[in-house]
Formats: structure tokens, sequence, C-alpha cells
């Protein structure tokens, strides 16, 4: 049986362990704020404190996932780091491999650097797999596709994807989009927690309303 004194420790350690995650979550989100609001020198030392608390951490909200090493490279690039970002995305790929602003952000890093061979890989690969994910999420939840609704973010993927194949690549546009696509995903995983948010509170008050009038026609 555990002694008293274990309890007591237990408890503290569960504890610090909850206020750590609670800290580090909100850091995420400030970071995360201003990296929205184009404040990137304010986004990165939320990030960095975040990557140097937990490596491993990944940012997850309805279904979408990235890595910290992601939002670190992404203030780091906007910044004009280059080294430190390849550096950042290359982690994020190593933490979770299907990161595909990761991947496409380190294209966008190694073209920004001369390395365009290289670049082209990474940028195809990250976008075609951004495509795809969005595909399934509108194919997989036919009632709940939040997702890119108006295909805004498809339609410009898809863009890029045929210039690429088309092998006459316009490289100023093709970072500028890739930029665009990075940006307007962060505003879309808002949107979309927001519009389940709203299908939540709708679906509860239905219930509500249904219980109430169950509940009277039972009672006459």
């Amino acid at each position: 049986m555990m002694t008293r004194k274990r309890i007591v420790l237990l408890i503290g350690l569960l504890l610090w362990c909850g206020c750590s995650s609670l800290r580090l979550a909100g850091q995420m989100q400030s970071g995360r704020q201003a990296l929205l609001a184009g404040n990137m020198e304010g986004a990165l030392p939320y990030f960095q404190e975040v990557a140097n608390k937990n490596p491993n951490y990944i940012y997850e909200s309805v279904l979408f996932r990235e890595s910290i090493w992601t939002y670190l490279g992404r203030s780091q690039y906007a910044l004009g780091m280059l080294e430190p970002a390849r550096v950042s995305f290359e982690r994020a790929l190593s933490v979770y491999r299907d990161d595909n602003l990761a991947r496409i952000y380190l294209g966008l890093t190694l073209a920004r650097s001369g390395d365009r061979q290289a670049a082209l890989k990474e940028i195809q690969s990250g976008m075609r797999g951004l495509h795809d994910w969005l595909e399934y999420m509108e194919r997989s939840r036919p009632f709940t596709a939040y997702w890119d609704p108006l295909r805004e973010i498809r339609s410009e993927l898809e863009k890029n994807l045929q210039m690429i194949g088309g092998k006459d690549i316009v490289w100023d546009q093709l970072i500028a989009s890739g930029e665009w696509i990075g940006k307007r995903m962060e505003e879309e995983i808002d949107n979309v927690r927001r519009d389940e948010r709203r299908q939540f509170e709708r679906r509860d008050g239905d219930r509500r309303g249904s219980g109430t009038s169950l509940g009277i026609g039972v009672g006459f």
C-alpha cells in the first residue's frame, strides 16, 4: 500500500504536470496569436520556450497537427533566419513526418537559400500532402466539412502543383503562394474550431429543446 507521504508526492506531481501543460498551452496560443497578427518577433520567444520545454510538442486542433518546430521555423523564416529555420523544419519532420506545412516551409527556406532543386521536391511533396489531407477531410466528414469549404486553399495548391508539373517555375510567385497557404491554413484552424463549436452549441440547444418538449408532452 502507498504511504501517505507517497500519495501526497504523487498528487503534487500530477498537479505540477497539469500546471506545466497549461502553461505550455498558454504560451503556444500566445505565440499563434502573434504569428497570425504578423508579429513574428513576438511569436518567436513563445515558440522557442515551448520547444525547449517539450521538443515533441504537437499542436492539434480539429484533427490538424503541426509540430512546435514548424511554428518556431515559420517565425525564424519570416525574420530571415534561414539556416535556423531549415534546422527547425527538419526537426519538425523528424518528430512528425506528416507535417505538410513543415515540408512546404522547408522547401521555401531552401528556395530562398538558393537550393531550388531540393526546394522543389519538398514544396511539391508538402503541397500534395496538404491537398490530399483536405480532400480526405471533406470525403470522410461530409456533414462537418468545414475545412476549406470554398476550396480556396485547394485551388491555390492545385495551381502550384500544375506549375511545378509543367517545369515552368515562377519562383517569386511560388514562394509568395506557399507563404499565403501557410498563413491561410493557420487562419483556417481557428475558423474550423469556431464552426465546430457553433454546431455543437446548436445541437446541444436542439437536444435541450427536444427534451423539454418531450417532458411537456408526457406531462399532459
